[in-house]
Parts: structure tokens; sequence; C-alpha cells
């Protein structure tokens, strides 16, 4: 294919006028025309020339046609053979079609059947040389990418963030002068002859890259991103994405490395700053508290004797207990979250069937969803699903909230769907309801302390802003993930990925 042009035509004839004839019907359709007498010249011409179409009589003096026939397909250099011949019979058609000719036109033949097959060849090799390229192109793998001096390649080795492309094999093909600098990889060592696992020692967050790069996750939905540290107490979070071509195969996989180290350290310290308010403001509330309880029940009683303290004062004092409780709540809260960041909140780990913990939380949450007239269905499949190991509490937290939300954020008469599944090495947890919804642009800070949206529809439900980051921070902690999507009046879904192996952050 490579040694033929579309352009170039050959007609192989004895007869000099049926010769001429074609030359000049062909010559019209933009083609350059050869012209052989015999078989063993139209041979010596393909020879020299990129010859794509043969007009070829199969009744000539010397070397038939089907022995020239036989010479050209021998050669396999794509070119298209018309036979034309005056011995038309059936027979004859059958055996040059076996022998590889392309069409076959009778003689004598009008100008119209000439160009009309000619036609078709050319249609066809033109075809073919397009599929051709197109596949050259395909074959041309992210390889080449750390030795192509391209715009591109400038942009990636400029970036501030560690970049690593693989190809479809799992074999690293760039790593930008930033990754080098991160990961302490030797300088020495180039694209091609490092492993993942001696970039990565997490068996999770490498098995994951050569999920991606052989086009198991085409879902970004389903990618988990993974947080790692260096022996040299550096924090970098891993996120990884497929690299898909122009009819979505996967191409191989982008891993982004991102340097959190200072992010951890300042989440440190506010951690620490919260715990230990928290912790000092816990003791007095919870002593006022009970004092209000007291004064409550106190003036109750006074009243039955006709004493007590007015409806106004009993309302004041009621108010202040329900805020008093709502600290409470909040302080609770926030030492979960403290827990949480400092890396002690699983208080157990032990196998955890995910598919009957939901059946357990979805009984329990039944009653509140009933009585708002809403139905809440729990979708196990018929397998059961593979146990994690997990803090139940911890898990049981995650849903818990996640679905009690999506009962107070959904209307009266509306339904709650909460599925669970299998996805590659994960356990996947979908929590959809046909609620309020959120709007686009309140969606970056859902996960945010005590943000809570609030509109017409939701001011006058009650809560800290801490259920969404305490669900955020129990589902990285066990290298999970966790996204919504959501559309106004027309509901939410919580999707939670949990690894089926508990991995702890890597130590490099």
């Amino acid at each position: 294919m490579d040694r033929i042009d579309p352009r170039k035509i050959l007609v192989i004839d004895d007869e000099p006028s049926l010769r001429e004839g074609a030359r000049r019907i062909l010559s019209k359709m933009d083609f350059e025309v050869f012209l052989a007498p015999k078989g063993e010249d139209g041979l010596a011409i393909i020879e020299i020339e990129p010859i794509s179409i043969v007009l070829l009589d199969m009744k000539m003096p010397g070397m038939d046609g089907m022995e020239v026939l036989k010479r050209i397909m021998a050669l396999d250099r794509g070119i298209l053979v018309i036979v034309i011949t005056g011995y038309a019979t059936v027979e004859t058609a059958i055996e040059a079609m076996q022998r590889g000719a392309y069409n076959f036109i009778p003689k004598p033949y009008q100008p119209d059947q000439l160009r009309i097959a000619v036609s078709r060849a050319r249609e066809k090799l033109e075809l073919a040389i397009e599929t051709k390229r197109l596949q050259e192109e395909r074959k041309r793998t992210l390889e080449d990418l750390h030795t192509e001096q391209s715009r591109t390649l400038t942009i990636i080795e400029s970036l501030p963030n560690g970049v690593i492309v693989t190809n479809p094999e799992g074999k690293i093909v760039l790593i930008n002068p930033a990754c080098y600098r991160y990961l302490d990889i030797d300088l020495q060592k180039v694209p091609g002859a490092i492993k993942i696992e001696e970039i990565f020692n997490n068996s999770e967050l490498c098995s994951l890259i050569l999920d991606i790069s052989k086009g198991k996750y085409i879902d970004y939905a389903d990618i988990p991103a993974h947080e790692i540290e260096t022996k040299n107490k550096k924090f970098f979070m891993v996120r990884c994405r497929p690299v898909l071509g122009e009819r979505k195969e996967c191409l191989g996989a982008v891993v982004n490395v991102v340097d959190i180290s200072t992010i951890r350290a300042l989440d440190q310290v506010k951690s620490e700053f919260v715990a230990k308010v928290t912790h000092e403001l816990r003791s007095p509330l919870s002593t006022i508290h009970e004092q209000l309880n007291m004064v409550i029940a106190g003036n109750m009683g006074e009243n039955k004797n006709g004493k007590g303290s007015s409806d106004e004062d009993q309302y004041i004092l009621s108010r202040a207990k329900e805020k008093t409780k709502a600290l409470i709540a909040t302080i609770g809260d926030l030492l979960d979250l403290s827990r949480i960041e400092s890396g002690m909140s699983s208080k157990e780990s032990k196998s955890v069937k995910v598919d009957e913990l939901l059946k357990n939380i979805g009984d329990f949450l039944n009653a509140r969803a009933t009585a708002k007239k809403q139905t809440l269905n729990v979708i196990t499949p018929e397998n059961p699903l593979p146990p994690i190991t997990a803090d139940q509490m911890a898990l049981e937290s995650v849903f818990g909230n996640l679905i009690s939300n999506a009962i107070n954020y959904t209307q009266e008469g509306g339904q709650i769907d909460v599925s669970c599944d299998l996805t590659g090495n994960n356990i996947r947890v979908r929590v959809k309801d046909n609620g309020f919804g959120i709007d686009a642009k309140y969606m970056d800070k859902i996960f945010d302390r005590f943000y809570r949206v609030k509109n017409d529809k939701t001011r006058f439900i009650n809560g800290t802003g801490l259920g969404l980051p305490i669900v955020k921070g129990i589902v990285d902690s066990m290298n999970g993930y966790i996204n919504v999507e959501s559309e106004v009046n027309r509901g939410t879904v919580f999707t939670v990925l949990l690894p089926l192996k508990k991995v702890p952050i890597g130590i490099m």
C-alpha cells in the first residue's frame, strides 16, 4: 500500500486502439495513464512505478492475462486489477476473482462501463489508504511523549505538579521533572526503565494505575484518589485518569501527583486547636444544659401550684435548652472530625458486610421516612457482596448521615433509593433522592465545615453543617472516594467507593 499512487493506472492490452481509447477516457478522469502492449512490459512498468490500478486483457500473445494477474498478486502491493477480455465466460470470471482480481468487465465495453469500474476501484483504494493512515496514527502510542519536542511536552514539563503517563500495558512513558523531584526518583532512570512499583510503595495504588492503563476504569466517578507519605515525611495526593483516544479507546493512564504537605501541616494545627477548644467547652455547656433542665422542670412544678414563671419565660428557657443541646452536638461533631483527621477515627477494624449494614440502617431510618410519607428503598444485589475490613461504627456514621440527609432534604411523598454493587476492586454505594437538589454554584462547598445550603425549602431544617465533612473524612481515611451529582428540584445522588482491602497510607 505504501508503494501505490491512486492517480496512476496501467493498461495492459495487445490492441493499440483499445489502449488509446482507454487512455483518452482515463486521462479525463485525472489519472496518469501508462500503456503496455504485453504482459512482460506491464510487469516492468509496475516494478518502477507506484501503479494502483491495472486494466488487464486476459487474451494476449506470450504471457497470458492469468499469469500476469498471478505475478501482480504475488507482489502484495495492494494493486487492484480489473480484468478485460472478449472471452468473457462465467468460469473465466470466477477464476480471475479467485486469483485476486478486483473486478471483471467484458469486451467490447462502453466508456461509461470503464469509468464506473475504475471510479469504484479508486474509491476503494482511497478508503484503504485512509484506513491504513488511521491505523498508523493509533499505533503511534504515548511512548513518543518523552522524546517529542512539542509545546504540549514543554507545558507538561513546566507544571508544578508531578505527572506520570503510562501506555496500555502500564509501562511508564513519561515522567516530568516535578515528579522526579517530589518522589526522589533517580535522574539517571528514564521512562521505560522504571516500573510503577518502584515509584509507589502502595500495592493498591499500583494495581489501580495498571487497571486504568488497561481500560478497566473509563468512568471517572469510579476512580478513587490516594494519599501517600514519603520516607522524608512529605504528603502527596495522587489522582489517576485514563487517557482516551478519539474513539474513546484507552491509550493509557495519566497520574497527577500533588504536594499536600503544607495543607496537612495546617490541618494538623487547626485540628489540634479545634480539639482543645471544643474539649474545654463541652463540660461547661453540659453543666448549663442540665441546670436548664432542672429550672424548666422546677418551673413546671410551680406552675401546677399557680406560682411559676410566665409562658414567655418558659419559651425562653426552652430555646436556651435547645441552643445548648445544639452546641453540644456541634462540639461532638467537631471532636469526631478531629479524631478522623488525626488518624484515630477507626476504633476497631473488622469484617463488615456492607449490604447487610445498609439494610439495618434502612430499617432503623424507615420510621423517619414514613413520618414524611416518603419511600425508602434499600436495594442489594442478589449475590452477597464480599466483606470489607473497616470500623463498623464509622461506616454506620457515613451511610446514616447520607440517608438522613436524603430524608431531610426531600419533600413529603418523595423517594430515597439506596443501592450497592461491586465495581473493580471497590464496593460502590449510591444514595439517591428526588428531593430539593443542590444548585451547581454550591457544589464545591458542601463538604466544608459548617456549610449548609439555605433557601426557602431548607431554612427550617436543623443541622450543624458537619455531617458531610465527617462523611468525607471517614471515607478519605479508608482510601475511599465520594462523589455527588445533583440538580435543583430533581434530586441528588451521593456515590461512595470503598476498597475491598484495608489500605494504609503508603510509606515510600
